[in-house]
């Protein structure tokens, strides 16, 4: 019985030593899947600045046009699920042109 409590302990005191990874390490993606210099990309820069100041990361937004919005929101998604990519859109780019 002495053996599996020193176990437990060695266990604990060896796993509590695993450090976590700071977030956000590298910069971050906004893709927004319309042209440059619309109100949809006006959005993203205010939200990428305001979010610079919070991280203290840089944002790049990256404008993905095409196929009604389409383009943009399928590079998105396939992009790799890190969590240093976001997708900005509205209802249409993220619903409708799913559904249809």
């Amino acid at each position: 019985m002495r053996k599996l409590i020193l176990a437990a302990f060695t266990l604990l005191a060896l796993g509590g030593a695993a450090g976590a990874q700071n977030f956000p390490s590298r910069p971050i993606t906004i893709i927004v899947p319309f042209s440059a210099g619309g109100p949809s990309d006006a959005m993203a820069r205010i939200l990428a600045e305001r979010m610079k100041i919070t991280l203290g990361e840089t944002l790049l937004v990256e404008n993905v046009t095409g196929a009604g919005g389409s383009v943009g929101v399928g590079r998105a998604v396939r992009s790799p699920p890190d969590g240093y990519t976001i997708s900005f859109g509205h209802l249409g780019t993220h619903v409708a042109n799913g559904a249809i």
